[in-house]
């Protein structure tokens, strides 16, 4: 062995053992830097304050538009051990800097509690700077990651807050929870359906009407009838998640916070009243039970039944053919269709719907409907017409989309779909009458109850629905649900559109009234408006005269209906 050799072999262990130190100093550093950070994270109590939130992936719209962001923020912390000043002296001038607090406050934040407390959570650079200029050194920094919807309120049900240990409490937030926070996962961008254009749209409206009829709630969603996919999905009262409301106490259902964090469109079940009755009557003309458009059925005076008796609100008081029951929007030729078609074919409609199980949707906030107990002539006769079975209005809209969309039933997604991931769905109905549905759908916004829901070149189509709300001691003869759903444009239908106001008073602007063709059929015309150019639909109103032709075919009523 040469000397050089020997010397080499001599000094390798040196330099190995060095190398080792450099690494264990660094995995030190590193450790020691993140005890620090979670000592920056202890609030006043020793518990988490201001908790290091796991980073989160962006969420953003269809179009790219940020809704969720993870962001880092400066946090003011002192550890009283280290302090090197005299408190009074220093709790005055943080006063100074900082004037959301006073001199005490700050005082008892630098001379009681823990080791360490905090002095501001959320601080601007300048605050930071400010602070950092009088020199003490048992003051500290940190950077911390915060969660920020930079829409503030826009989609906040649909979005969800994060917790304080920065998981998600609901809403995509929550159900997107391990992508969100998978550092592999999370390099891309969560896409949702929603488009934030029509998102705002549907809400500003929807908070109109709220307001201008002082409801106690309200919901609003767009869904595409082609892919299931919900491109605007509002619920009121509203909320902001970058500070969401506490609960107070979380079984209290009317606690006020637990209300403003409820979605109503997947979590709130209704009974739904006469936007039923379409559906009724597809299953009829699907299975045959109906065979023409001019079958007439006795609607002269009310039906009695099982002690009570079923009336119509617009009472015609003569037999109706099948257009002129939607049109008039009949609950006594409903019910005599309903009674005919029997409960086993009236429960598989309802089920092809998804009406006896939770709404199928990307959130796990989804309220269970109500499903009649026993299925009597009582019962098929009512659900027929939306009373005694309750469901969410994203379900209505999903049922909607099947009768106008060719028959075919898909799941609502609150994620963007390419192409290839459309689900195949389940049929419900036969592509005829789902055609045949589309026209008299249609009938019912041009000579209906629904003619306020007429958007001009849009060709819209729909039906009204106006139920008392359930309690417990019976039917509220005082409140109401009204609610419209319709689709657009009927020629060729893309996009289904549903409103819901829950227990509306009366206005001037509803002349009076609290029914659904007066108070959620205006709203759907203005979202529609407002937003079918977003939408890529292109009002056209020369396309109305191909359904006007059909209209002879249908229509043989007298008079127009009013609601």
């Amino acid at each position: 062995m040469t000397p050089a050799r020997a010397d080499i072999l001599q000094v390798a262990p040196e330099r190995l053992v060095m190398l080792m130190l450099v690494i264990a100093a660094g995995v030190a550093l590193v450790l020691s830097r993140l005890i620090w950070l979670g000592l920056m994270a202890q609030g006043p109590e020793g518990r988490d304050a201001l908790a290091l939130v796991p980073l989160r992936g962006d969420i953003v719209d269809r179009n790219g538009a940020p809704l969720a962001r993870t962001i880092d923020i400066w946090a003011i912390q002192v550890a009283r051990h280290e302090l090197a000043n005299d408190p009074a002296d220093l709790a005055g001038k943080l006063a100074q800097i900082m004037p959301e607090h006073d001199r005490a406050w700050y005082y008892r934040q630098l001379t009681s509690g823990p080791r360490y407390n905090y002095l501001a959570q959320r601080a601007l650079p300048e605050t930071v700077n400010a602070v950092n200029a009088l020199g003490e050194p048992g003051i500290r920094f940190a950077r911390v990651p915060e969660r920020l919807y930079p829409q503030t309120v826009l989609a906040a049900h649909a979005l969800g807050p994060i917790d304080a240990s920065g998981h998600g409490v609901s809403g995509v937030e929550r159900a997107l929870d391990d992508q969100l926070t998978n550092p592999i996962a999370r390099a891309r961008p969560a896409m949702l359906s929603l488009d934030a254009r029509v998102q705002a749209a549907v809400e500003a409206e929807l908070g109109n009407a709220m307001t201008s009829f002082q409801a106690k709630g309200a919901a609003g969603l767009v869904l595409d009838v082609a892919t299931g996919e919900v491109v605007a999905m509002a619920s009121l009262p509203n909320f902001d998640p970058n500070r969401p409301p506490a609960i107070a106490n979380p079984k209290d259902p009317f606690d006020p916070a637990a209300l403003m964090l409820r979605n109503n469109v997947v979590q709130s079940v209704y009974e739904l009243g006469s936007t039923f009755k379409p559906i009724t009557m597809a299953a009829a003309i699907d299975s045959g039970v109906v065979g023409s458009m001019a079958r007439r059925f006795d609607a002269t005076e009310p039906l009695a039944i099982g002690g009570f008796k079923i009336k119509d609100d617009h009472p015609q008081r003569r037999y109706l053919n099948i257009p002129e029951t939607l049109v008039h929007s009949s609950n006594i030729a409903t019910a005599r269709i309903a009674d005919e078609l029997g409960a086993e074919r009236m429960q598989a409609m309802f089920r092809k719907l998804g009406f006896d199980t939770r709404p199928d949707i990307t959130l796990k906030e989804r309220g269970r409907p109500i499903w009649p107990v026993s299925w009597g002539r009582v019962a098929t006769m009512t659900t027929a017409y939306g009373h005694g079975i309750a469901i969410t209005p994203l379900q209505l809209a999903s049922a909607y989309a099947a009768l106008v969309n060719g028959g075919i039933w898909r799941p609502a997604t609150l994620l963007r779909l390419a192409p290839g991931q459309v689900p195949a769905g389940r049929r419900v109905i036969s592509p005829a009458t789902s055609a045949r549905m589309r026209q008299l759908l249609r009938l019912v916004v041009l000579k209906g109850t629904g003619k306020k829901a007429e958007a001009p070149g849009y060709r819209v189509g729909g039906k009204t629905g106006t139920a008392e709300v359930a309690t417990k001691a019976g039917y509220a003869k005082n409140r109401n649900v009204s609610t419209f759903a319709a689709a657009f444009p009927m020629d060729a239908p893309r996009y289904v559109v549903v409103v819901m106001i829950d227990s509306p008073i009366a206005s001037a602007a509803s002349a009076g009234q609290t029914t659904a063709g007066w108070t959620a059929a205006p709203v759907v015309s203005r979202v529609i408006m407002r937003t079918g150019s977003m939408l890529g639909v292109t009002p056209d109103r020369n396309r109305d005269v191909d359904v006007a032709e059909l209209m002879p075919l249908l229509w043989s009523a007298p008079g127009d209906a009013d609601e």
